[in-house]
C-alpha cells in the first residue's frame, strides 16, 4: 500500500509533490507510521529529474515537520497533565511518573531530544513528553529541530546522490532506519528498566 502511495506521489505535478510531501512530513508527528522518510527521498529522487528541486524540497519539509512537532509540544503543555489527570490515563501516567519526567527532561533534555529525534517510533513523542514535562520551549524545541535538520539533510542527499537507482536509495534508508529502530528499542528498555527501579525504590521507601 506504501509503495502504491509512492508511486502515485511521483506521478503528480511538482507543485504537489511539494504539498503532498511537506503534508507527511507534518503528519508523522502526529500518525508515527506515515511514510515521512521515504516520501521525501522520493521527493529528492525526483529532483534529479527536475520535477522538483530538492535542496526547498528538504528545507519545506523540515518546516513542516519542526511546525507540527512544535504544535504538538505546545499543546500537550497547555493539556497534557490534565489529560492524564483522570481514569485510565492516570493509571497510564501517574503523578510521581510526571515528577519524574521532569527530572530526567530537566537533567538530560536537551542532548536526549537532540538524539531521541532520530530514532524512529521514539521521535514523535519527544516533544510532547517535553511540553508534559513542563521543558521550556526553547530547551525543548530548539535540539528537536536541529536533529530534524540533520535527518532531512541526510534523506535529501540519500534521494540525491542516488538519485540514479531508487531501489538502492530505499536500500540506504532501511538499513539506517533499522540501524535506528534497534537503538530506538534499547533505549526505550532502558527507559523502562530506570523507570521500574525508580518506583521500585519509591515504593520501598
Amino acid at each position: 500500500m506504501a509503495e502504491d502511495f509512492l508511486q502515485w506521489v511521483a506521478q503528480l505535478p511538482g507543485l504537489a509533490v511539494y504539498a503532498v510531501l511537506i503534508a507527511l512530513s507534518a503528519l508523522e508527528n502526529v500518525f508515527p507510521p506515515v511514510p515521512a522518510d521515504v516520501a521525501v527521498v522520493l521527493g529528492a529522487f525526483l529532483g534529479r529529474q527536475g520535477i522538483v528541486s530538492a535542496p526547498l524540497l528538504g528545507l519545506l519539509c523540515w518546516m513542516g515537520n519542526t511546525a507540527s512537532s512544535a504544535g504538538m509540544y505546545f499543546y500537550a503543555r497547555a493539556h497534557g497533565r490534565r489529560f492524564f489527570a483522570t481514569g485510565w490515563r492516570r493509571k497510564l501516567m501517574p503523578p510521581e511518573a510526571i515528577a519524574a519526567l521532569e527530572k530526567a527532561y530537566g537533567r538530560h533534555g536537551v542532548y536526549g531530544i537532540f538524539v531521541s529525534r532520530f530514532l524512529p517510533g521514539v521521535r514523535a513523542a519527544v516533544t510532547p513528553f517535553a511540553g508534559v514535562a513542563g521543558m521550556r520551549p526553547a530547551r525543548a524545541l530548539i535540539p528537536s529541530a536541529s536533529a530534524s535538520a540533520i535527518w532531512y539533510a541526510f534523506l535529501v542527499a540519500v534521494g540525491s546522490f542516488l538519485g540514479q537507482s531508487w531501489p538502492r536509495a530505499v536500500a540506504l534508508l532501511d538499513d539506517a532506519n533499522r540501524v535506528l529502530a534497534i537503538v530506538a528499542v534499547f533505549t526505550v528498555v532502558l527507559v523502562a528498566l530506570l523507570w521500574w527501579r525508580a518506583r521500585r525504590r519509591r515504593a520501598q521507601g
